[in-house]
């Protein structure tokens, strides 16, 4: 109640004094007193939020009066860089604790809008509801995204292919799906990958449904790899292999592309039930392919660059996108090849010729030594059958010795014509690599590029006269054993001349191995019982030799029987063949029957 006697004794006018009063309660002032009573309901116990007003900024806290009987601090750092809070301003906080060691009230702004978001999101959202937020920090595992409150984005769900660094992504404001809701923890869970897979899953069916060999659309680079490149198509990834890139050759595919390049490219095969698309990038252009007919017949020289060098040969480059391929065997006329870099490397400017051409496989066969003339051309007339010829010895086999006549012209000499007496296991029991020889040149095949050479025929043959007339059937010789074999051992009559002693012709008695009636080098005393110039042939006895010491004459090696009168008496059994050929038939000396009895 107003004292109207205390205001006149003042001399206050009425209508000044309603100013006053008008002026103390103001909307303003209402307002202040209206959230001091709300403030004055409220329960005051740790872990609950509370109303409150910013009283004011001392050092690094805000005081703030929550109503309670002392006012409360609340750090500075809890308001975001660039927000300052002002006296009046209305919020909540968090009581955190009631009159601490410096007996004052702990409060809490952060943890407070914490709840506070977690209980709109919970509210709001659910378990697989897409939600949008900002990417605050990366923690260890993954990243921090703000919907309201910091959910946790596993680096796993960033994106469908993992990003190089996760922390490209902080400040920008993503879409993500909720995988899951630990409201015990306060924790949620999200995914961008999972989203972007179930929109990518819709936009591939889509896509399938009206993609068709033949279209040109357009791409985005996602990956590349030593193989190709895969390029998004808008809810399913193609291949663009790097055979389909270009017509040229390209080493790698980043040649040709880069990640996240938006390229145009051609769809080359859709496999609908395997969902895999084929793309090409050169088939965009025409096929340098469509003119080499008419450009490189058969025959054409052209010049080209070598790209490539294979153990097989060469590739050259006539043009971009057209090669060819030289094959080692195609390189030279004359000079052996083991290698083509012994005659060619990349990037050498080359003569070639067109040998074959195939479109549809696009293969062209070139050839670089049919630029040049072909000695072998000129082999017939140069070296005619009977020519005397020197060459080296450049390479030995068990049939014979390659020979030398000029570079990259060779003739063989085969073992057996070598020697006309002399049994020749190896060549390198006469000649010896490097060697110098003379030969006879025998027979000469051009198309098949082979030239036959003979040694024995620079000498007469000794088998047509001289060793008829001084080997004759009957002779008693002596000889060297130079070998030994399961049917016999083979005895030198002099260089270069060997006849057989069979092993039936060893001694009287059955013989098993050779070895156990002579060693080799032993000098042996035979009979000859055949020569056979045809077959070129000495057939040997040794056990009849010893006969013809004992008198002995007859096949089973008795005496002769005596008629009356003391002469011998004549047998009426005719003469049979012997075995090594005796009694003047013809045929082989050893019965094939016999070896290896």
């Amino acid at each position: 109640m107003v004292d109207r006697n205390l205001l006149r004794e003042f001399d206050v006018a009425e209508d000044e004094l309603q100013f006053e009063i008008d002026s103390a309660l103001s909307a303003s002032k209402v307002s202040d007193l209206t959230g001091l009573f709300e403030m004055a309901g409220q329960v005051f116990e740790v872990g609950h939020i509370v109303s409150g007003r910013v009283v004011n900024v001392v050092g690094d806290n805000v005081v703030v009066d929550i109503g309670y009987k002392c006012e409360g601090l609340v750090p500075l750092n809890e308001w975001d860089d660039g927000e300052q809070p002002k006296p009046g301003e209305p919020l909540e906080v968090l009581l955190e604790g009631i009159e601490d060691e410096s007996g004052e009230i702990v409060l809490s702004k952060r943890k407070a809008a914490r709840i506070r978001g977690w209980e709109r999101v919970t509210s709001e959202c659910k378990e697989g509801d897409v939600v949008s937020g900002a990417v605050t920090r990366k923690i260890k595992g993954g990243l921090l995204v703000d919907i309201g409150v910091n959910v946790f984005l596993p680096a796993s769900q960033v994106d469908i292919r993992r990003p190089g660094d996760i922390a490209d992504f902080i400040g920008k404001t993503i879409q993500c799906k909720i995988l899951k809701i630990d409201e015990t923890r306060r924790n949620i869970v999200v995914s961008r990958r999972k989203l972007i897979e179930e929109q990518r899953e819709e936009m591939k069916k889509a896509l399938l449904s009206e993609i068709k060999v033949g279209d040109v659309r357009r791409g985005m680079v996602k990956n590349i790899a030593d193989f190709g490149a895969f390029v998004d198509l808008g809810g399913i990834d193609g291949l663009l292999h790097i055979t389909d890139m270009s017509w040229g050759r390209i080493g790698h595919p980043s040649e040709m592309v880069q990640i996240d390049q938006e390229i145009d490219i051609k769809v080359l095969h859709v496999d609908y039930e395997k969902e895999k698309i084929a793309l090409g990038l050169k088939q965009l252009t025409p096929s340098p392919w469509d003119r080499v007919p008419d450009k490189y017949p058969v025959n054409t020289r052209v010049k080209g660059e070598v790209v490539n060098v294979m153990s097989y040969g060469a590739f050259v480059k006539l043009e971009e996108g057209i090669e060819g391929l030289v094959h080692i065997s195609e390189m030279s006329w004359t000079k052996r090849i083991n290698h083509p870099n012994e005659i060619v490397h990349v990037g050498d400017d080359v003569e070639v010729i067109v040998l074959a051409l195939n479109r549809e496989k696009q293969e062209i066969s070139l050839g670089m030594k049919q630029v040049q003339p072909n000695p072998w051309e000129q082999v017939a007339s140069k070296y005619p059958t009977g020519t005397i010829v020197k060459g080296v010895v450049r390479n030995l086999t068990n049939y014979g010795a390659f020979v030398e006549l000029e570079e990259g012209i060779d003739g063989l000499l085969h073992v057996s014509d070598m020697s006309w007496t002399r049994k020749i296991g190896h060549p390198n029991e006469l000649i010896e690599k490097g060697q110098e020889i003379e030969c006879q040149v025998l027979t000469v095949d051009q198309d098949k590029k082979r030239i036959a050479l003979g040694l024995k025929q620079l000498r007469k043959d000794p088998w047509e006269t001289d060793i008829p007339s001084k080997y004759q059937p009957g002779d008693m010789v002596k000889g060297k054993v130079t070998k030994l074999t399961n049917f016999g051992v083979f005895v030198e009559l002099e260089q270069g001349l060997e006849g057989l002693l069979h092993i039936s012709e060893l001694a009287d008695h059955k013989v098993e191995n050779p070895e156990d009636e002579v060693a080799v080098g032993d000098e042996v005393e035979v009979k000859i019982l055949r020569v056979d110039a045809g077959d070129r042939k000495i057939g040997l006895s040794r056990k009849r030799a010893q006969w013809a010491k004992e008198g002995r004459t007859d096949e089973d090696g008795s005496p002769p029987a005596a008629a009356e009168g003391g002469e011998p008496k004549p047998t009426a059994k005719p003469a049979q063949e012997l075995k090594g050929g005796i009694g003047g038939q013809s045929g082989p000396l050893i019965d094939p029957s016999a070896i290896g009895q």
